[in-house]
Parts: structure tokens; C-alpha cells; sequence
């Protein structure tokens, strides 16, 4: 999942493409490997279908955006929906949800940079990239901001790179390497793995287009509000075909064996061409993309925390604000999770980016489902309103569940679970403080 800067006046079909942008991200370029390692060809369904839920959710948000357009979107309407607990619960999953991912985002960039150096422990990396991080947010954002369009472009620039050297390895203008090995029907083993391939596989599928919930935000930049769900209709068919087609080569190109979950499959499929230049060119690019969403991923996580403050669901410190632009308390506690990200790291190194990616994945669709509740409490008119979100609420349930399925999965399950815990004693402490 990516972050992207708010823009003004904003026509539908830039947001559609500044979108695709946001949205790709490490969840993309590395954590797929996850869903192809599991699912083989059912992953191709597995985003089919997850496009489909992803669509469903969005104009849920969209629709309650272009109604009422709100500074705090689905934090909002969330407080207006059930009350001042959904308001606070749902920042606060929120916030996780960036805090995890921005620790998926720091394992990623280290596993890229062990591309090149495989004999330096993750965590150095991992240390180091936080660090570079952490000293662009206190020297201030902005510049990051106006290059994130840049970001946006490189990536798009890498994915078509890939098509391209992928399709011309099929057709056999490539030497070397295991081009055009038969691809096993998606429907005739459409459960890979005792049966539970696919249903492994859907939830790093949502992952992969986390990021909706920023549209939402920005949607309050176009010129005309309405345009939001013909903006992410666009976008989401654009997203979901870029990424049934890459992986589809992926598969044509390279056994499930050889698939390795702390290596982009994209890296993996280049690799055995043997062209001096291009994994490493891609490699460069998968860092400096990864490295700027994992900064708006530190801002992000400061700003919530801030806004959290603002409005009385936070310690009232973390909104103080010195000489610089940036709170500093507020900065202080992302420098220690970051490092709490460092010291797991330390300690969990062989599934680390497994287990934070499917904790990342499930605190992201926690959140999509308060947008569901959402909607469903203030805007659900129609009985298509209501079979949408039902769906949609059943796709995500069955992606959540899915992870008790695989060991990995289960701890990442776990984690994301002791996050609400914690989130629901502290809301419940919050109402009974207010009520007194």
C-alpha cells in the first residue's frame, strides 16, 4: 500500500491515475509473492475477486464523500454513524493499521537492499532506512510530497518495464531462463494446497489495494465530488488488470518452487535472463518507490496521532507543537515504534514480513469495515445499497478468516487481534471517563 499528496481542483480522471499511483505500493511489489507462493494459479482469482470487493467498499466511501464531504472522511462518519467509541476506535485502527504497514514497508526495503548485499542482516538496513526516514519528517515533508507524483510514475514505469522484458522472454526473444512453461488451469485448481490455496491468498489481495481509505480524503479535492465513483471505477479496472497480467507472466515464467517470499517475484522472474542491467535497474526502482511510500507512511502515522489529539481520542501532548512544523512529541513516539520495528526485526528475521503484512492487511480491512458500518447506518437507501455491502462484508469476512489456515498467517491474525483488544479496553475506559 502507497500514500500520495492531496491536490486541488482535480479532474475524475486524474484521480483515477494519481490513484493507481497511491495505491501500488511494497504490498504490490513484494507481498504478492505471499498470495503466488500459496495460491499458484488461483491468485489470478484471488485479485479478481478482491478488485470486486475493493470496488464495493469504495463506493461505499465515495458515495458517503461526495454527500458529505468531511476533513476526517471515514473517522467522521464513523463518529457520526455510532458515536464518539466509533470515532476513536476507528482512528485508532486506523493509526495501527499505518504503523504496521510502515513496518512492512521498512522489512521490504531491507529485503531489496539484500538483493545486492545478502550477506548484511536485515536489521541494519532496516536501522538505516528509518533513520534516512525519520530525518526527511523532522526536516519537514513537503519537498517528499511534491516528488511523490515522480514516485508514482517510476512505478508505473517499473510495472510495464516488467510486462515487456516478461512478454518478450514468452515469445522466446529472451535466451536463457524457463520462458513459456505450461500455466495450470486457475479453475481446475482453484484450491492449490489441501484445498485452502485460494482462501490463503485473498486477504494479501485486498492488501494489495490498500489505500482506498486516501482516495476517500481526496476526493474532497475534485472539482466536482460527485466524479469520486467514476474515479475509482477507472482506477480500480486499471489496477486490477495491470495486476492480473503481471502475474500472470510471473506464473508463465517462473516454477512455484523458485517462488520466495523475501524476494519480489518480478525480481525473481527478471533474474534468470541474465540481463547485466535490468534487475538491478528494477531493483533500484522497487527501493526509492518503496522508500517514499514508507516516509508518507511515518508522516501519516505522525499526523493521525496529532489529529487524534486535536480531537480528545489521544493524550493531548502528542498535538503539542514547538518551534518546528513537526510535533515533537508526536514525532517521538513514531521514532520509538520505528524502533520497536527495528528490534523485531532483530528477532523475527526469517517470517518477519509475512507476519506484519498479514497483521498490516487485517488492521486495513478492520477499517473497511467501519466504512461498511458507515454507510450502512447513514446512507443505505436501496436494496442494491444494502446486497453491495453485504457482499463486500462477506468477502472481507472470509479473507480474514482465511489466515487461520496457515501458521504464519495465525500469528499475524493474533497480532492484529491484541491491537483491537487494547483498542476497545481503551475506548471503553474513554466512554466511561466521559460519561463520569
Amino acid at each position: 500500500m502507497s500514500k500520495c499528496t492531496n491536490q486541488t481542483n482535480l479532474t475524475w480522471w486524474q484521480l483515477s491515475f494519481i490513484g493507481v499511483g497511491c495505491i501500488i505500493g511494497t504490498g504490490y511489489f513484494l507481498g504478492s509473492a505471499i498470495p503466488i507462493q500459496k495460491a499458484g494459479a488461483s491468485v489470478l482469482i484471488a485479485y479478481l475477486v478482491a478488485g470486486i470487493g475493493t470496488w464495493m467498499v469504495f463506493q461505499a466511501l465515495a458515495k458517503l464523500t461526495a454527500h458529505h464531504p468531511e476533513k476526517g472522511s471515514f473517522r467522521t462518519y464513523a463518529k457520526q454513524a455510532y458515536g464518539s467509541w466509533a470515532g476513536f476506535s476507528n482512528g485508532w485502527v486506523y493509526w495501527s493499521a499505518e504503523m504496521l504497514i510502515m513496518g512492512s514497508q521498512l522489512t521490504a526495503l531491507a529485503l531489496f537492499a539484500q538483493f545486492w548485499f545478502p550477506q548484511i542482516p536485515l536489521w541494519i538496513f532496516t536501522a538505516g532506512f528509518a533513520c534516512l526516514g525519520l530525518v526527511i519528517i523532522l526536516m519537514g515533508v513537503r519537498k517528499v510530497e511534491q516528488m511523490e507524483n515522480v514516485f508514482g510514475v517510476m512505478k508505473a514505469a517499473a510495472i510495464i518495464m516488467f510486462i515487456i522484458i516478461a512478454g518478450a522472454a514468452l515469445f522466446g526473444w529472451l535466451g536463457d531462463g524457463s520462458s513459456g512453461q505450461g500455466l495450470p488451469s486457475p479453475l481446475k485448481e482453484i484450491l492449490p494446497h489441501e484445498g485452502k490455496g485460494l482462501w490463503l491468498a485473498l486477504l494479501f489481495a485486498f492488501y494489495g489495494f490498500g489505500g482506498i481509505e486516501v482516495m476517500g480524503l481526496m476526493a474532497r479535492e475534485l472539482k466536482d465530488p460527485k466524479d469520486a465513483p467514476k474515479s475509482g471505477n477507472i482506477m480500480l479496472l486499471i489496477l486490477t488488470v495491470l495486476y492480473i497480467l503481471s502475474f500472470y507472466l510471473v506464473l508463465k515464467l517462473v516454477p512455484l518452487n523458485r517462488i520466495n517470499p523475501n524476494e519480489s517475484p518480478f525480481l525473481t522472474a527478471l533474474d534468470q535472463y541474465r540481463i547485466p542491467w535490468v534487475p538491478h535497474l528494477f531493483n533500484a526502482v522497487l527501493i526509492i518507490a518503496g522508500f517514499s511510500t514508507m516516509v508518507a507512511s511515518l508522516y501519516a502515522v505522525t499526523t493521525m496521532l496529532v489529529a487524534l489529539a486535536e480531537e480528545g481520542d489521544a493524550p493531548r501532548i502528542f498535538a503539542k507543537k514547538g518551534k518546528t512544523e513537526v510535533p515533537l512529541p508526536a514525532f517521538g513516539l513514531t521514532t520509538l515504534v520505528v524502533a520497536l520495528s527495528i528490534v523485531v526485526a532483530m528477532l523475527l528475521p526469517d517470517k518477519l514480513f509475512e507476519y506484519i503484512t498479514t497483521a498490516a492487511g487485517l488492521m486495513l480491512l478492520y477499517t473497511w469495515l467501519f466504512i461498511l458500518a458507515s454507510f450502512h447506518k447513514l446512507m443505505s437507501r436501496t436494496a442494491w445499497d444494502l446486497t453491495r455491502s453485504l457482499i463486500a462484508l462477506l468477502l472481507i469476512m472470509f479473507a480474514i478468516s482465511g489466515t487461520l489456515l496457515d501458521g504464519v498467517s495465525r500469528v499475524g491474525f493474533f497480532v492484529s487481534l491484541g491491537f483491537i483488544l487494547l483498542i476497545a479496553v481503551a475506548a471503553f475506559i474513554k466512554e466511561k471517563r466521559v460519561k463520569a
